[in-house]
This record gives structure tokens, C-alpha cells and sequence, in this order.
């Protein structure tokens, strides 16, 4: 009852009278700019390593990560996720950070990945 306040018209007798309030004023929330993660295709990474990758970093399923995974193969690139920048940013460091795939010999390390303005 902050709207409120009491006024005593005669000794023992209340009366409740409404006070004047501001009205609230709106507050516009701007919208971080969204960023897309970015998986590139090589030779060095099978299906298996990149389901198995997505599913750790992302959490994606195993036909969400099949379907990244042949994305990637088909077009060169596949996005992952579209998201603020600082997580994009902490993805494609996890992604860089999975390691090399074992059941390649001549895997290096870990796939490439890249962030860029979702337009």
C-alpha cells in the first residue's frame, strides 16, 4: 500500500487517500550483437571425432552433430551455434582445445574454427 497514505478526518477515524505516483519510465533493452560459430572442413577429422566433439562443446545430439558434420564436408563450413560474443568466443576455444583426432595418424590437432557477425 505505497500508493497509499492515511489521513485522520476526526480522532479515532482513518481515511486511506491515494497519493500520486510518477509513472514509471520504460527502460528500451538493446540486444547484444549475435555472433555465428564457425566449424571448417579438412582431411583430418573423421565424422566420428566431430560428432563426439559437438557433443561435448555444444551438447548437440548425435544427428544434430551428424548433420554439422555433413555440412562441413559438403559446403566447407557449417555454423554450431549463434550466440553472444564472449560465448562464441569461449566455443571456438573449446573447439581448438578438443585435441587431435586418434583415429587419424597424421591428425595434428584440433579442428579449425573461426566467429563472425550473424548479418
Amino acid at each position: 500500500m505505497s500508493n497509499y497514505e492515511f489521513a485522520e478526518d476526526e480522532p479515532g477515524l482513518q481515511t486511506i487517500v491515494k497519493t500520486k505516483t510518477k509513472p514509471k519510465k520504460e527502460v528500451k533493452r538493446k540486444r547484444q550483437p549475435r555472433y555465428h560459430v564457425l566449424l571448417w572442413n579438412d582431411e583430418d577429422h573423421t565424422y566420428e571425432y566431430v560428432i563426439l566433439m559437438l557433443r561435448a562443446v555444444f551438447g548437440h545430439t548425435v544427428e544434430k552433430g551428424f548433420q554439422i558434420a555433413e555440412s562441413v564436408d559438403n559446403a566447407g563450413r557449417a555454423v554450431c551455434l549463434t550466440t553472444t560474443r564472449e560465448h562464441a568466443e569461449l566455443k571456438r576455444d573449446q573447439i581448438h582445445a578438443y585435441g587431435k583426432d586418434d583415429l587419424i595418424a597424421h591428425c595434428q590437432g584440433s579442428m579449425s574454427s573461426t566467429i563472425e557477425p550473424d548479418e
